[in-house]
């Protein structure tokens, strides 16, 4: 258990993500070609909240004892993260992000696909000039990072077509979109601070374990969090047809006009908001509220007891004390 106060927790996030955004600032200096560049730092300056450099960070000082040697490879993590970010909107169609019209909507779609495979070269290069002798193992993690992101994209947009999808489907395709890039963000930060192979298995079990209670906590939150809090509109997951960890485990223990309602949802690719307190009420009747939140709090607890072993306890035990304020968020 974390002996560090949420306050304490919150004053270390803030000091390093200034110091993450002003490390950032430097990238992407070079003015031509404009259309190259530019959308890589607009993308970099919206309002990202930086959890992954911030975790590499922590676990790099909870195996040596100092955040420093890992700051360029956390910069390698964030700048893969924002890649993913443009290709998906494109591929989603999305017209904003973090309020801001996207990077396909601010350029257009040959210079945003163009910015992202760049990126990605960048985020090497990064992590080949990070300090210490494990330069190449970091390509590795990043590589092994990406692949997975794609693995877990392709099978996103399986999931969608799957007349028959499960929640174990769902668990397999959030491993490999969410979790992946979380583990790799704690895995370079330990070899960064030269951990032991058992420290990064400790370290990636953590990640795991976190990026699952998160993303399903996202699913959860949907329906749950207080209206108008998260200033995204009750039930959007359900109006719009996701097939959420929430809809298709509900789907498994539901039975008769329940589960044809919610199968409903699937086939006519979504509900009218009308009815979104129908499906709540189903959710609650089948016990899939009560389930998927011991799932959340059974996933962050493997993730707490993870990193018992490693060395130093601050970055440790800040650690724990960020995993729990994820877990507590309410929107």
């Amino acid at each position: 258990m974390s002996t560090i106060s949420q306050e304490v927790v919150e004053k270390k996030y803030a000091l390093y993500h200034t110091r993450i955004n002003n490390a950032l600032t430097a990238c992407f200096s070079k003015q031509t070609p404009q259309t190259l560049y530019a959308p890589a730092r607009y993308i970099l300056e919206g309002k990202g909240k930086r959890i992954r450099p911030f975790l590499t960070l922590l676990a790099c000082e909870a195996i040596c004892g100092s955040p420093d040697d890992a700051l360029d490879v956390a910069l390698a993590v964030e700048i893969l993260h924002n890649f993913t970010l443009i290709h998906d909107d494109i591929m989603d169609q999305a017209e904003l992000r973090h309020g801001r019209p996207t990077v396909h909507k601010t350029w257009n779609v040959s210079a945003a696909i163009l910015t992202g495979d760049m990126m990605i070269a960048y985020a090497y290069e990064l992590a080949l000039q990070s300090k210490g002798s494990r330069q190449t193992e970091l390509v590795h993690i990043l590589n092994d990072a990406n692949i997975t992101i794609c693995e877990g994209q392709a099978l996103d947009m399986e999931l969608e077509e799957m007349p028959d999808a499960s929640m174990s489907d769902y668990l397999d395709m959030i491993a490999k979109k969410t979790g992946r890039l979380i583990s790799a963000a704690l895995e370079a930060g330990g070899v960064a601070g030269n951990a032991t192979d058992e420290q990064l298995r400790s370290l990636v079990l953590f990640g795991e374990k976190i990026g699952q209670a998160f993303q399903i906590q996202d699913d959860y939150l949907d329906i749950m969090a207080e209206a108008g809090k998260s200033g995204k509109m009750a039930g959007g997951d359900i109006i719009n047809g996701k097939k959420t960890c929430l809809l298709l485990r509900s789907i498994e223990l539901s039975s008769g006009t329940d589960r044809d309602l919610l199968l409903s949802i699937i086939a006519n690719k979504g509900i009218s908001a009308e009815r979104v307190g129908e499906v709540k009420a189903i959710y609650q009747r089948c016990g899939v509220l009560d389930e998927i939140a011991a799932l959340i709090n059974s996933a962050t607890e493997e993730a707490l007891s993870a990193v018992d072993n490693l060395p130093y306890a601050e970055g440790r035990d800040h650690l724990k004390g960020f995993a729990n304020i994820l877990m507590k968020r309410d929107f």
